[in-house]
């Protein structure tokens, strides 16, 4: 039976069941929203790396497949610092990487994602479009924004690694709060990444913020099937939210090399870097970890700036044949991950759910 807390979630987002799929930016596609949302959940697509017009389009892909709820995440992260000496290092560093596969470096780095902070016409268009849920990673938007999204009748949630963020979270009157655990896949939703990390799993960071905050809270990080939704929801989250249960599904985005990855022995071995993107982000174990690990984190630029190099890198791999400098972002649970459709993995997911809470 669903808490109270849980059918109040439910209710104000117009979800049947409590599953929530990450908003996983280049991998969540709007197939793959669709089929959640379809089948009782809350489907999501990041579009931190596109601009209004292309975040407009995947509106519109979702909508021609379901009339259920969407998520539209935002990347809300502070400007890069530019550092020219910096980046000449880090391109420099890399360089003997390319060359392995006859390619040149960047001869320079450029902020390859505009923040939501600075992005009006983003905000426009989520005004226009009214997505029932818009969420954000990496900190908060401007109090115009969150205005401006709350009086078009959106539902605004926002991801906390502990407890100070959770309680900034709740104190910008934002409605739910998502808590990222240290074993979730992808970025750490950190507001400042060069603060020291409390690394709280999801489930103390999930009962920290339901015994300290007045707004439901979602569990994130290493859950992969319905037995760890039903222990988050015993913990008195609200809902569950699964990226790395979908990476390996049939409308994921994810390409050859990222789903070989998944399924190999480096699913067993995640590891949090820097290295790839400039803010630290768990990935799959790969060439880029490998090398991250021998690099400290105040020689690394900042994000985005350093996530130029990075998927220049990458595509010089790709076109050699090498996967291994991609950004395989995965959770602990990679392991646990069952390739099929979503439909059928929600399916399944609800199913364990229920059995669980029998």
């Amino acid at each position: 039976m669903a808490s109270v807390a849980s059918s109040s979630l439910l209710s104000a987002i117009g979800m049947s069941v409590p599953i929530i799929q990450a908003p996983m930016a280049g991998i969540s596609s709007p197939a793959m929203a669709a089929a959640v949302s379809n089948n009782g959940g809350l489907g999501s697509l990041g579009v931190g790396a596109m601009n209004a017009g292309k975040a407009r389009e995947a509106t519109h892909a979702f909508r021609q497949s379901s009339s259920g709820p969407l998520n539209i995440n935002l990347f809300v992260h502070r400007r890069a610092h530019a550092d020219a000496v910096k980046e000449a290092a880090w391109i420099a560093r890399l360089a003997p990487e390319f060359k392995r596969f006859g390619a040149t470096p960047p001869s320079a780095l450029k902020e390859i994602y505009t923040s939501f902070l600075a992005d009006d016409d983003m905000l426009a268009m989520l005004v226009a479009e009214k997505p029932r849920v818009v969420s954000f990673h990496f900190g908060l938007p401007r109090p115009d924004q969150l205005k401006a999204l709350h009086d078009a009748g959106v539902f605004l949630m926002a991801s906390a690694t502990n407890l100070h963020e959770a309680k900034a979270i709740e104190a910008a009157g934002i409605d739910a709060v998502v808590a990222q655990g240290y074993e979730a896949g992808g970025h750490r939703g950190m507001f400042d990444p060069d603060l020291d990390d409390t690394r709280l799993g999801t489930f103390a960071l999930t009962r920290l913020l339901v015994k300290n905050v007045g707004i439901p809270v979602i569990a994130a990080g290493g859950i992969m099937d319905g037995a760890g939704i039903a222990a988050a929801l015993e913990l008195g989250a609200a809902a569950a939210q699964l990226g790395t249960a979908f990476v390996v599904t049939d409308e994921s985005l994810a390409d050859a090399g990222y789903r070989q990855a998944m399924a190999s022995d480096a699913a067993n071995a995640t590891a949090m870097t820097r290295a790839v993107s400039g803010r630290p982000a768990r990935s799959l174990a790969s060439l880029f970890t490998r090398l991250g690990a021998s690099v400290a984190d105040a020689e690394i630029p900042d994000y985005p700036t350093a996530y130029d190099a990075g998927k220049a890198l990458n595509a010089a791999g790709r076109a050699a044949g090498e996967a291994g400098y991609g950004a395989h972002w995965a959770g602990q649970g990679a392991p646990l991950a069952r390739p099929m459709s979503s439909a059928a993995l929600m399916q399944t997911l609800i199913g364990e759910w229920r059995q669980a809470t029998s």
